[in-house]
């Protein structure tokens, strides 16, 4: 059987039936060992234009030859998977090609500057190292179980944000080849001549990234702490720190303190992952 079968929500009901028909009956005649003919569906959305599904019958069909001409392919091809979840439709708008494009020209010139300033050699396992392999396994779940193009792409478009603030940094050639490479199935032409200024070359032929299992644990973690629902202010704990410890750092914050003024907290809340502390008055 396919293992995995994509296409339009038209498909389930007409290609398909065609298809699952045929199986079934070689399956009643004994030429194949199976009834179904496809593991799994993934139903895409459509492309919309004027929130209308684009169609040659009702004349709206914007074509991409202009695009690629004024963008590039990859550009198009980053946009259109941005747009949306793939499996939602999206509406085609040529501002989101411009926005796009803008990504691409930034993501050359942090990529060109980390070559000319940062240093050659291993990474230190600093902070934009920890945030690489946390994009690692966020864009390898995103593409591999959810088949979220769009907030993958956003995961590297947040790695390189944090590269442009290090550019010269010991982690920012690591940051570097790994946002090229997470990018590279959407955008192989550019992120390939990337790669080649990095001192690689060949990327189609590297191995998927793999985030390393003990740079994915957080040195700290925020915490939101609010009175009244209020944001008062933000702590940075350990990931370990006891509730009850929290509570106490929470309490004995300087803004805390300046908006409880002395009255009696009635209720402590505390989040699941404590991420957050509310304090009710």
């Amino acid at each position: 059987p396919i293992d995995l079968y994509i296409g339009g929500v038209d498909h389930a009901t007409m290609h398909m039936i065609y298809a699952r028909f045929w199986v079934k009956v070689l399956h009643e005649l004994g030429f194949v060992g199976f009834r179904e003919p496809f593991s799994r569906f993934y139903s895409n959305g459509w492309v919309t234009l004027g929130k209308t599904k684009m169609s040659k019958s009702k004349g709206n069909v914007v074509g991409p030859d202009d695009f690629l001409e004024r963008y590039g392919a990859d550009t198009c091809r980053l946009n259109i998977l941005f747009l949306g979840p793939a499996n939602e439709d999206m509406e085609w708008t040529e501002t989101s090609v411009e926005a796009m494009a803008r990504f691409v020209r930034r993501l050359w010139r942090v990529i060109n500057d980390v070559v000319d300033q940062a240093p050659s050699g291993e990474p230190g396992g600093g902070v934009l190292a920890r945030k690489a392999h946390a994009t690692i396994a966020k864009v390898s779940d995103d593409i591999g179980r959810r088949y979220a193009f769009n907030t993958a792409i956003a995961a590297v478009m947040e790695l390189v944000n944090e590269l442009s603030r290090d550019r010269a940094g010991r982690d920012a050639r690591f940051a570097a080849e790994t946002a090229v490479s997470l990018i590279q199935p959407y955008a192989p032409h550019v992120v390939e001549e990337l790669w080649e200024r990095l001192g690689h070359e060949r990327l189609w032929e590297e191995s998927w990234p793999k985030a390393d299992p003990a740079l994915l644990e957080l040195e700290t973690i925020e915490v939101v702490v609010q009175v009244n629902g209020r944001i008062r202010d933000r702590l940075h704990v350990a990931p370990d720190t006891p509730e009850e410890e929290l509570v106490a750092l929470a309490r004995e914050s300087s803004r805390v303190q300046t908006y409880v003024d002395g009255a009696e907290v009635v209720r402590t809340f505390v989040a699941p992952g404590k991420k957050l502390v509310n304090f009710v008055t």
